[in-house]
């Protein structure tokens, strides 16, 4: 289970979101901006620590956002999350849980090392994982969604993930950086609805930070809220997933589930 966008020091809403999750069992991940607004060691110690930081020994798949990069090469994420963060030396990493292969990727493409474009280090990395892995179900986790009706809305800047992800029959993408909580319908790389191959996507920016309103709705797009702090939790079975988003003050939620590729 988790959230993006949490520490928020002189706010309480990513207090809330840590009692949910510290009530639930299982591994947890952050999907980003884990702390507010530079992602300084101290902002971590302080503002993150706090809440989600009571915690920390079972965050098992933190997730760096571009408030991150406030602080030079993520230093206060990676001092923070140590060998967690970076397995590998890199920013990018993956592990299996169970029957399942879960990639972790840095979406902060001006600044994550060599970016994210189709010829870079992290994508011929990640083909390069995914081509290894010999599991039937794939979870990928990183910051900038590459599709959102939120403020800030598509990320093309990620498109190369998403093809990579698409060629190996991935099934699952989770993001945070939009304030708001949406699932899309599984669809293609190009955005079309894909009912047999597609992935499906789902932002939860709404760890903690203030909510923003959607500026629109993308296409694909099947469940929204922006006005409700929460997490959510992942089902990962031998074959398949299901997912239920759970606010802090009960007035929205959302759940799915679907088979693996």
């Amino acid at each position: 289970m988790g959230a993006g966008d949490i520490g928020v020091c002189g706010s309480s809403h990513d207090e809330d979101t840590a009692a949910l999750v510290e009530s639930m069992p299982g591994s947890i991940f952050t999907l980003g901006d884990n702390a507010y607004d530079q992602g300084t060691e101290p902002q971590f110690r302080d503002c993150f620590g706090s809440s989600w930081g009571r915690f920390k020994d079972r965050i098992a798949l933190p997730v760096p956002g571009n408030h991150e990069y406030e602080t030079a090469d993520a230093a206060g994420y990676l001092a923070y999350f140590g060998s967690a963060a970076a397995p590998d030396g890199q920013t990018w990493y993956s592990r299996d849980l169970g029957g399942w292969h879960v990639v972790v990727l840095d979406a902060t493409c001006d600044r994550a090392p060599g970016g994210c474009a189709a010829g870079s280090p992290q994508v011929a990395w990640l083909r390069a994982d995914l081509a290894a892995s010999g599991a039937r179900c794939t979870l990928a986790l990183w910051h900038q969604p590459r599709f959102s009706s939120g403020f800030h809305g598509n990320d093309a800047a990620v498109a190369a993930f998403w093809d990579a992800l698409s060629a190996a029959g991935a099934d699952l993408v989770l993001n945070g950086h939009d304030h708001d909580y949406e699932r899309f319908a599984p669809q293609a790389p190009d955005g079309i609805a894909d009912p047999g191959r597609g992935i499906t996507e789902m932002v939860v920016g709404t760890g903690g930070a203030a909510l923003r309103p959607f500026e629109g709705t993308r296409a694909n797009s099947v469940a929204r809220s922006a006005s409700a702090y929460g997490v959510i939790s992942l089902t990962l079975t031998a074959d398949g997933w299901s997912s239920r988003f759970a606010s802090t003050d009960g007035s929205f939620s959302d759940v799915a589930s679907g088979a693996c590729h």
